[in-house]
């Protein structure tokens, strides 16, 4: 198959799924919760897409390490509006 092809077809993918972060990020910021994610999801999710950069970073595969290490530092300021968020007794319920 023609790389080019290959490499296009790579940055589309790479692109809707780091892309498709930003309402939330954007709506996680503007209302200063992330109430809705649980500590569970986000740190399995930013464990596995820490290591899709890693492994992108073995295999010298620049798709691979932009789209992932774009996407983790927009999961990262999800877990960081979360982290500042006060801990209340209906909060401390639902936390994993």
């Amino acid at each position: 198959m023609n790389n080019l092809l290959i490499l296009a077809v790579g940055f589309g993918a790479a692109f809707g799924t780091t892309i498709a972060w930003l309402p939330q990020v954007g709506r996680t910021w503007t209302t200063r919760s992330a109430r809705d994610f649980s500590w569970g999801y986000l740190f399995l999710f930013m464990m596995g897409v820490f290591l899709w950069t890693m492994y992108g970073v073995l295999r010298h595969d620049v798709v691979v390490i932009v789209a992932n290490g774009v996407t983790l530092l927009l999961v990262m300021s999800v877990g960081l509006v979360k982290a500042r968020e006060p801990v209340t007794a209906s909060s401390a319920d639902d936390a994993d």
